[in-house]
């Protein structure tokens, strides 16, 4: 069952042009050495090293520099202890009109208390300020480091200035040590995410400075992120590797079935970064003619517990204020 499953998930007539074979990927010529199968399954180790290298990281570089910055933790208001609000929350933080009131009569509070003690809660979950800058730091000193690694080792390949080269004779073609550390490093790190996805704050590595309260360095960095952001999506993503992928291989080897699917991927992926700057462009423009950067679309909501106690409840009824309006009772005058 599992052979026959792997069969068909690595079949050859699927992934690789005609008349080649996993086989002759295994057995280079000496001095020579090709992509293989196991080098994903090398990366799975590595993986956890890195996890742990990121764990060292943000406990001995990132939190000391979070404290020369004056970053703090920071402790949450905890909510009053309530045994029948801590169950309902754990099924539904914000819970709706209809099981406040339900609350309310069960124990006799006010909807508004009830209101707070959610906001209250949902706060004490948040992560502090020093978390996300950790983690914003650690992703940054990474990106940082493999992006000069691979402009080090894989800027003087033939392919990087002609992309015809990422053609010719595939799929036998020299793997280069600079080329191997990069790719098994990058694929790493992306497993290590695999454990670490559900407890990260997604953040991006602008937040430094808008956690560090430098204002305007955050607006600055986001305007030159917007910039590469159009450069390297919207102009070198589709010109030069949508382009050879699409047309260039087509003229060198032909057309194959993973063929279709991989620039099926690189459309999709295409779509996404038209959207996506999309949502980015609005945030410059405003950064540039307000001189603040505004919350970003794509991010998640980040409010903090002042915000949601100034926000007013959508079902609260607006009652028109008048202060001066008399009312005579008894021949007296009263005030409301």
């Amino acid at each position: 069952m599992t052979s026959s499953v792997s069969a068909w998930l690595w079949s050859e007539r699927f992934w690789l042009p005609e008349n080649v074979s996993w086989a002759d990927l295994e057995s280079p010529p000496p001095g020579v050495e090709y992509p293989r199968l196991k080098h994903i399954f090398i990366a799975l180790p590595l993986a956890v090293g890195v996890f742990l290298l990121r764990q060292l990281f943000e406990r001995l570089v990132a939190k000391p520099c979070a404290h020369i910055l004056q970053i703090q933790a920071g402790v949450p208001r905890r909510a009053q202890s309530s045994d029948v609000l801590e169950r309902v929350y754990q099924s539904k933080a914000c819970p709706d009109t209809r099981q406040l009131e339900g609350l309310s009569k069960q124990l006799d509070w006010d909807v508004r208390k009830i209101q707070r003690w959610f906001r209250v809660r949902r706060n004490q979950d948040r992560p502090s300020t020093q978390k996300k800058f950790c983690e914003s730091m650690w992703r940054f000193t990474f990106y940082l480091g493999i992006f000069m690694y691979a402009i080090r080792h894989l800027w003087v390949s033939p392919w990087m200035w002609d992309t015809r080269h990422c053609w010719y004779n595939y799929p036998f073609q020299s793997l280069s040590p600079g080329q191997y550390n990069y790719y098994v490093a990058e694929l790493a790190f992306y497993w290590s995410l695999m454990f670490s996805q559900f407890t990260d704050i997604r953040r991006k590595a602008a937040k430094l400075a808008n956690y560090a309260k430098y204002q305007r360095l955050c607006d600055g960095l986001f305007v030159v992120f917007s910039i590469s952001f159009f450069l390297t999506r919207l102009v070198i993503y589709p010109f030069w590797i949508v382009h050879s992928v699409l047309f260039e291989s087509w003229e060198i080897i032909g057309p194959y079935q993973a063929w279709w699917l991989l620039n099926g991927l690189l459309l999709v992926l295409q779509v996404l970064h038209i959207i996506w700057f999309y949502l980015v462009a609005r945030i410059a423009i405003k950064a540039i003619f307000k001189g603040k950067v505004s919350k970003d679309d794509r991010s998640d909501i980040e409010s903090s517990s002042d915000d949601e106690t100034r926000t007013k409840p959508p079902s609260q009824t607006l009652i028109p204020k008048d202060n001066n309006h008399t009312a005579n009772l008894n021949g007296n005058t009263h005030d409301h």
